[in-house]
């Protein structure tokens, strides 16, 4: 065979492994939210704990507000406090759905055409707190409407997490104060 098949098949395999890899959105026995109303979920969340990754590494005050676009996609803008260098940092991406609009299994992208999984998998009847799971047990969010979540909600959120296999003890708690 010839170094340049052999390379184009190289990298046919890499782009094939990368498509599967990023194509998984959800964690294993995890379940999004059916029924989902996108409407009632738009607008500003706080994030009350998180699994640390690098883009929100050493950031507090952290939160995400989501909005509409005309084109049916919604826009993400997650923003948070770097408190080593005292100054606010914001991404801004795109979310879509990645089957039924009534259902809350979402990809995410901040970089392009690569996404990444966004699945509430447990929210209260009236849109205030939400746990979400990334793709994987590596990604995992609590979130508020408010800058604090109620002990008992905070407490069968993290068992729901635990029971999918998530490691609730590398949460980061995140701190609110501004």
């Amino acid at each position: 065979m010839s170094r340049k098949k052999i390379i184009a098949l190289t990298a046919l395999g890499v782009a094939v492994a990368t498509w599967l890899h990023f194509r998984r959105t959800i964690p294993k026995n995890a379940v999004p939210v059916k029924p989902f109303d996108l409407e009632k979920y738009l607008g500003t969340w706080y994030e009350i704990a998180r699994f640390d990754y690098y883009f929100e590494n050493k950031l507090n005050n952290t939160s995400a507000h989501y909005a509409l676009n005309a084109n049916g996609t919604v826009r993400v803008v997650n923003r948070g406090y770097n408190y080593k260098t005292a100054q606010w940092k914001e991404a801004v991406g795109i979310a879509r759905f990645v089957d039924d609009t009534t259902e809350a299994k979402l990809k995410v992208s901040f970089f392009g055409p690569l996404y990444a999984g966004y699945n509430v998998i447990a929210l209260d009847a009236d849109y205030k707190y939400a746990l979400v799971a990334g793709r994987n047990l590596n990604y995992l969010w609590l979130l508020s409407r408010e800058k604090t979540m109620p002990a008992a909600i905070k407490e069968d959120y993290l068992q729901q997490a635990r029971q999918l296999g998530y490691d609730t003890s590398k949460l980061v708690w995140v701190e609110h104060n501004t």
